[in-house]
């Protein structure tokens, strides 16, 4: 499993934080935490790709402004 904290742009309130952890919960990602700008999350990366947690961080209408590791 990876852990990663993921940076994201065009989030201004909790309406935002829930869109998103919709949307990464939709695709399989655990959400260790999210608010605004930011989620921490852990996802297994033979199974899920950083276009797949990418694509999730844009349907929910926001930027996906790259990861930090956050250790395994």
């Amino acid at each position: 499993m990876t852990k990663e904290k993921i940076l994201i742009d065009g989030m201004s309130c909790n309406h935002c934080v829930m869109a998103l952890k919709r949307e990464l919960t939709d695709v399989l990602i655990k959400i260790e935490e999210a608010g605004i700008g930011f989620a921490s999350i852990e996802y297994d990366e033979s199974v899920i790709s950083r276009e797949a947690i990418k694509t999730a961080v844009e349907e929910a209408g926001f930027v996906y402004n790259g990861e930090e590791a956050l250790g395994k």
